[in-house]
């Protein structure tokens, strides 16, 4: 028996109402291009319509123009999609509030995660879209799962709730120390200012 070994998301398809209401929330909320459309495969009556979330992978949306749009929340039932969250840069989820805000678009506001910053909304068919912000980067040649690994392992052991800035930042610490050489025998902290003062001009 051998494992079926994932290598990332591919797309995530969602069902849709009207072919405009996906292309205005997507593309004209999210920021998400509209990069091509054909018919659904397996519902010919249907259209496929495809987005780019920014990393070159696919949200899709199958739409149909006898669908109403329905705003009520998604049921949140056992097996059921409960959020879908994408990254964005600190800059942009500085902004998100207020943009959400001028659109009178309802939204959590800022949810602090420990490891991440969130802020929730609803698209216009009920889905919770979260805007997600990591509070920290990987160290070259790792990524934002090994970080979180490691500061989940260091929490674990020190007995802490959850993870906070101090886990991450000793998870970076170790990962460095680990993956990255040094030509120093000891790469321990040390404190090079007890020897001598620093002067100031």
């Amino acid at each position: 028996m051998q494992k079926i070994q994932t290598q990332g998301v591919h797309h995530i398809t969602l069902i849709g109402a009207d072919r405009q209401t996906s292309i205005g929330f997507w593309e004209g909320v999210m920021g998400m291009p509209f990069i091509f459309e054909q018919p659904n495969l397996d519902v010919p009556t249907e259209s496929h319509l495809y987005f780019d979330p920014g990393d070159g992978r696919l949200i899709t949306v199958f739409t149909d123009e006898r669908r109403s749009v329905d705003p009520s929340r998604n049921p949140e039932g056992i097996g059921n999609l409960h959020h879908i969250a994408f990254t964005v840069s600190r800059s942009v989820y500085t902004q998100i509030a207020r943009r959400l805000d001028a659109r009178g678009i309802s939204h959590t506001g800022n949810v602090d995660r420990g490891f991440m910053d969130s802020i929730y909304f609803r698209d216009p068919l009920g889905q919770l879209i979260e805007c997600a912000c990591y509070k920290f980067e990987p160290p070259v040649g790792a990524t934002h799962a090994d970080v979180l690994r490691e500061a989940h392992l260091l929490r674990v052991a020190r007995g802490d709730h959850h993870i906070a800035d101090e886990h991450l930042a000793d998870a970076i610490e170790l990962l460095v120390v680990r993956n990255q050489p040094s030509l120093s025998d000891d790469r321990a902290a040390q404190d090079p200012y007890t020897a001598k003062p620093p002067v100031w001009d």
